[in-house]
């Protein structure tokens, strides 16, 4: 099962990678304009914030639902090459894409942590990273149409719905079955300090996936240097995965204010000095705690804090990815139309609202 997982995460990571590095730039030479390019890229995450609200009114997360995310992302990557250069086509596209890969996402993360346990899930999931930072290394070679982009992007969707299917068929526990008779005990209003820090750090996240390599080869760095602060990000994040297993028997709730207040120096290095290759280097690093130890920590305090390990997931995956995500998209694109300098000073703040938030969250008592 270890093996499979492993498989899985770093099929659908490439898939993340190609997505988030290449395309935002494919989009900009193909002649969308910043504003444009956020509001597609915020379909996705739209359809992450929808799903949870669907399964509170009854939607499962079973085996066949599961089934028609591979089926969906499979489709809509296909549809790519249809839509590319029509704004409406390629935003509907887009949305089905986020719809497969939201719903296939959480699935297999309750697999993981039933299956391999949050300390050793660090050593699976960094099978992603690897598989975010070989696609960006490869595609960077090769990318000298648009139309290259979208040829590795269903490839590669075609490859993690295959290794899907078989964690599904493999899995020795469908823990989403065992929890159909649990009432929901998620109360996001109740718990807003926390719901609003995790939405907020991922908010801030919205310049960075959305906007870094146009924002840095903006800035004169080249686009195989940008390249490489990418990839250095995801190595460092990599080590963070393998080596955390230790940190995530202490305080998770401490852990998430230490990786909030990381990610608000990593943005403000950004806005301060966005020519400078050291400084750039050393706030990729950070990507460790504000990414690797952030997400880590956050799953593993809501499957901890709740007794619906998968509609915690499922509302990780919505709220957090899907409102924050969609939310910093939109801001990051008009921020960068109309105010460019202050693209990633806007993400610090962002970050340090989380930070203040996490700071009042009282420590669940299990």
């Amino acid at each position: 099962m270890f093996a499979l997982l492993s498989l899985f995460y770093y099929f659908y990571f490439s898939i993340v990678g190609i997505y988030i590095i290449f395309l935002p730039k494919v989009l900009s030479g193909v002649g969308y304009d910043a504003s444009e390019i956020g509001i597609i890229f915020a379909a996705s995450p739209l359809v992450r914030f929808i799903l949870p609200f669907l399964f509170l009114r009854g939607l499962t997360l079973n085996a066949t639902v599961f089934k028609f995310s591979l089926f969906t992302v499979i489709a809509s990557t296909l549809s790519f090459y249809l839509s590319l250069e029509h704004f409406y086509a390629l935003l509907l596209s887009n949305i089905f894409m986020g719809l497969g890969m939201s719903l296939m996402l959480p699935f297999v993360e309750v697999i993981s942590l039933h299956t391999i346990g949050k300390e050793r899930y660090g050593k699976v999931r960094l099978f992603g990273s690897v598989g975010f930072i070989a696609v960006a290394l490869v595609l960077v070679r090769f990318l000298s149409s648009a139309y290259i982009a979208l040829d590795f992007l269903f490839v590669l969707s075609l490859l993690t719905a295959f290794v899907a299917y078989r964690v599904l068929c493999h899995a020795p526990d469908t823990s989403y079955v065992k929890e159909k008779n649990i009432s929901n005990d998620i109360d996001i209003f109740k718990d807003w300090q926390l719901w609003g820090g995790l939405v907020l750090v991922q908010m801030s996240f919205g310049s960075f996936y959305n906007f870094f390599t146009i924002y840095e080869t903006d800035h004169g760095i080249g686009l195989d240097m940008t390249i490489y602060l990418w990839s250095f990000g995801v190595l460092i994040e990599v080590g963070m995965f393998f080596f955390q297993g230790g940190l995530l028997q202490g305080n998770l709730l401490n852990l998430l204010r230490l990786t909030a207040l990381a990610t608000v120096l990593r943005w403000f290095l950004v806005f301060a000095f966005p020519e400078h290759l050291a400084i750039l280097f050393f706030s990729q690093a950070l990507h460790a705690l504000s990414f690797a130890l952030f997400h880590t920590a956050a799953i593993s305090y809501l499957f901890q804090r709740y007794r619906h390990k998968s509609l915690s997931q499922q509302f990780f995956s919505g709220i957090t990815y899907g409102f924050g995500g969609l939310s910093g998209a939109l801001i990051a694109g008009y921020v960068y139309e109309y105010y460019p300098k202050y693209l990633f000073l806007t993400s610090s703040l962002m970050a340090f609202g989380a930070f203040l938030l996490f700071m009042v969250v009282r420590q669940h008592k299990a």
